[in-house]
């Protein structure tokens, strides 16, 4: 058996992730300095982060600041900006990664998928033709041509250049 070593997970397997005493993934990210919780985005009630295990490179999830743990549970305007930045990072993954599809969605609640069941946060996953290859289908293990850190800069310069244009969402 092949052993794939990856200690910067056991921060999260043992729940010691974001802010010092908070138990919420989500509610503490928010609280890091951009590079440190690996933001891309700070709106005004939601912020766009990468996902520290991602399925591809670029993984964005948007998520609201407040604790929520549904889309009932948001505001309008909650649930108006996290349609907005995820529009928003269909765009710029489409131009700085030119992805030939994205997976959006959620998962509320733990039965349906959702590794944070109780803070609300959309997917946005850039996908290329032939992106599951032998290390997923037979090794089970997922490869990332990028480092985060390069693809934090990339993304948050792409939200960067976004919201200095006359059309964009405020």
């Amino acid at each position: 058996m092949e052993i794939l070593f990856t200690p910067w997970r056991l921060a999260y397997l043992t729940g010691e992730t974001g802010a010092a005493g908070d138990s919420c993934l989500f509610c503490g990210l928010h609280q890091l300095a951009d590079a440190e919780g690996l933001i891309v985005h700070r709106g005004a009630a939601v912020y766009a982060v990468l996902n520290r295990y991602p399925y591809s490179s670029g993984h964005i999830l948007v998520a609201p600041y407040a604790h929520h743990g549904s889309l009932a549970g948001m505001s309008a305007a909650e649930r108006g900006e996290l349609m907005e930045v995820a529009a928003v990072a269909e765009a710029i993954l489409g131009e700085e990664y030119r992805c030939h599809g994205l997976n959006v969605g959620l998962n509320l609640g733990k039965s349906a998928g959702a590794g944070v069941p109780g803070h609300a946060h959309l997917h946005v996953v850039p996908r290329w033709d032939g992106d599951t290859n032998f290390m997923t289908v037979v090794g089970g293990t997922r490869t990332l041509p990028e480092d985060l850190a390069v693809t934090r800069e990339r993304l948050a310069q792409g939200f960067a250049k976004a919201a200095a244009r006359p059309e964009a969402p405020a």
